[in-house]
């Protein structure tokens, strides 16, 4: 899908349009072959570059050239899994073309979903080294937002540990530390886009816009920290979880023995009625089936209580 869109900052309109011109912005999510052939006759690119930037495995990086300038940043998106979810990141490309345009390449949505509606702060298309320090910041705060969903998935795992006797909870655990795995790498890569960045080498912005780019670098560095945090939290709580699984296992194990034991003593009390052998004074007694499973039960009952007594039931 590809969109253009335009800002006025004299009216404050923004607005989509069908035709390319100076100051838009471009903006294309999850292209097709097609839509990439069309949109590439028309602004002079190869299609092979926007292909090669939706690579789910391009790392972080900035390229300059003579009329492009290219950034690559790492977002946080949703993976959809057969059981739990699991918060993975993909690229993004900003690319400023000459004074033209910027155009944006995403396979997600979700980033720039306030932009695309306008609801974010003193926004225009025209103003490009702008407009890519406000997509990084807001790429900061996504990965705060999402590190948020980690902790409150860890608490709600917290909560089920000591109840916990499968392996269900140990494997969202498992999933929320891959998770983790991922964030902190795309964290600290874009990390050096910022930094490079805010050398100023890369685009030229204005001092007004410093203190967006360092507030970026803030919330970026802030998500490092936590993700580091939440890293270090869940590797103890795996561990105790781990544990405490086993040892639910081998109190229930413990107790299905002491039940076992309990029971057998009927069990064996009939077993030797049933044998081919003289009953005494039970031979002619009519009252001897109700003593027998009186002495079953009252035998039962003793062992229960020393089993009690020594914590197997």
């Amino acid at each position: 899908m590809i969109k253009i869109y335009t800002s006025d900052m004299s009216t404050g309109s923004f607005k989509e349009i069908k035709k390319i011109q100076t100051g838009v912005w471009i903006d294309i999510t999850n292209p097709t072959q097609e839509d990439v052939q069309k949109l590439t006759s028309k602004i002079d690119m190869d299609a092979e570059f926007i292909n090669y930037i939706l690579d789910d495995e391009e790392q972080p990086r900035i390229d300059s050239g003579l009329d492009k300038k290219l950034i690559i940043i790492d977002v946080p998106v949703i993976k959809p899994k057969r059981k739990n979810s699991i918060i993975t990141t993909a690229p993004m490309a900003i690319l400023i073309i000459r004074d033209d345009y910027i155009i944006t390449v995403s396979k997600e949505e979700e980033v720039l979903k306030d932009f695309r509606e306008n609801k974010v702060k003193d926004f225009y298309t025209f103003q490009k080294s702008r407009f890519t320090i406000q997509i990084l910041y807001r790429v900061a705060t996504l990965y705060l937002k999402y590190l948020k969903l980690i902790n409150e998935a860890i608490e709600k795992c917290e909560d089920k540990m000591f109840e916990a006797t499968k392996n269900k909870e140990l494997e969202r655990l498992l999933n929320i530390e891959k998770s983790l795995v991922y964030l902190v790498t795309s964290l600290q890569s874009n990390k050096v886009v910022l930094e490079k960045i805010n050398k100023g080498t890369v685009i030229d912005f204005y001092e007004e816009d410093r203190e967006l780019l360092d507030d970026a670098m803030i919330e970026n560095d802030q998500a490092m920290e936590l993700a580091h945090l939440y890293r270090e939290i869940l590797s103890s709580t795996t561990d105790a979880f781990a544990t405490i699984i086993s040892n639910n296992l081998n109190q229930i194990m413990k107790f299905l023995a002491g039940i076992t034991i309990v029971i057998s003593i009927p069990t064996m009390v009939a077993s030797f009625l049933g044998m081919n052998v003289p009953l005494g004074i039970f031979k002619d007694n009519p009252y001897s089936f109700l003593f027998l499973v009186m002495i079953s039960l009252i035998a039962s009952i003793i062992v229960a209580i020393i089993l009690r007594k020594k914590n197997m039931l």
